[in-house]
């Protein structure tokens, strides 16, 4: 399955809203990794500032390595940057409805991340990913699913 992303340019992403509706919620955050292959190209680690985030939980939760994120105004501001950082690229994304609902207006194709790694999405899917690849845990869930396409990609070639 990871052969299919051999020579190719993708996205994975993890965006976290403060709402789980787009038309009353803001990203707080989006995180992604533009890559060609396995081969890791960029990366893409905007924030929401702080004054902008409405929601305590939502805060406490990017409240971590705030000197690595670029900081916008607005959830347009962020979307604006996404658009022209990702191209036409293909968007492995986490499947939940807000992901879907918060990414509608980009026509790029969207797949779930989680075919490739062998599992769908449901609300433990990261601790057995980590357990999974024997992972360390982290804050960047992109990071992760990332490590666990090369592991995955690994167990394949075998």
């Amino acid at each position: 399955m990871i052969k299919d992303l051999e020579n190719k340019e993708y996205i994975i992403l993890e965006l976290i809203p403060t709402s789980p509706n787009p038309e009353t919620g803001e990203i707080a955050q989006l995180s992604a990794l533009k890559l060609n292959g396995l081969t890791l190209l960029d990366r893409f680690d905007y924030r929401l500032k702080e004054d902008n985030i409405n929601n305590i939980y939502i805060e406490e939760m990017v409240n971590y390595d705030k000197e690595n994120f670029i900081y916008k105004d607005t959830t347009k501001e962020i979307k604006d940057e996404f658009k022209k950082w990702i191209k036409k690229d293909l968007l492995l994304i986490i499947d939940n409805d807000y992901t879907k609902d918060y990414l509608k207006e980009y026509k790029n194709k969207k797949e779930s991340i989680f075919k490739y790694l062998n599992t769908c999405f449901y609300d433990d899917v990261f601790k057995e990913i980590i357990d999974k690849y024997n992972l360390e845990p982290s804050n960047y869930i992109v990071d992760l699913l990332y490590e666990a396409l090369i592991y995955e990609s690994n167990n394949e070639n075998k």
